[in-house]
C-alpha cells in the first residue's frame, strides 16, 4: 500500500465515529497495539525533544527502507506515534520526507488537541523526517 492509501484507510476508520471523544479512545486503542519498545531505547538519546510527554523513537534501516519503533508514557501520545509509524514505517527516506500526512487534519487530530499536544505531534513528525534525512544521506 502507498502512504496515500494508508492515510485514506485511517480517515475511513475515523469516519465511523460520531464525536471526538470516540476518536480519542480509538487513538488510545491504536497506541495499545504498538509493540513494546526495548528499554535500551528509553534514554535521552532517543527521546523526542519538545513533547509534553516522554516519547522515545528508534529508527533502523533495512534494504533501503526505514522502520520505526516507539513508546510514550502517555497513552494518547503513544496512539499518535503509532499512527505515524503505521503511515511512515517501511518506507524509503524520500517517501518519508515528502509525505504530507494529510490524514492528521482529515481526522481532526490537530484541531482537537491542546496546543502543547499539537506542538508535540509536530516534533514527532520533525524527528521522523530528520531520521529519514540522515538515512538518505548515507
Amino acid at each position: 500500500m502507498t502512504i496515500a492509501q494508508i492515510e485514506e484507510e485511517i480517515v475511513s476508520d475515523f469516519e465511523l465515529f460520531d464525536d471526538w471523544s470516540q476518536k480519542y479512545e480509538y487513538i488510545i486503542e491504536i497506541g495499545q497495539q504498538l509493540p513494546a519498545l526495548d528499554e535500551k531505547f528509553k534514554t535521552d538519546v532517543y527521546k523526542i525533544k519538545g513533547c509534553q510527554s516522554s516519547v522515545w523513537l528508534n529508527a533502523s534501516q533495512k534494504d533501503g527502507l526505514l522502520f520505526f519503533e516507539a513508546d510514550s508514557d502517555s497513552v494518547f501520545v503513544k496512539g499518535e506515534i503509532a499512527l505515524l509509524i503505521k503511515v511512515l514505517s517501511g518506507r524509503t527516506p524520500e517517501e518519508i520526507m515528502s509525505a504530507e500526512l494529510k490524514f492528521i487534519d482529515a481526522i481532526g487530530l490537530r484541531q482537537h488537541v491542546a496546543v502543547t499536544r499539537a506542538n508535540g505531534l509536530a516534533n514527532m513528525i520533525k524527528q521522523i523526517k530528520a531520521y529519514a534525512l540522515a538515512h538518505k544521506e548515507r
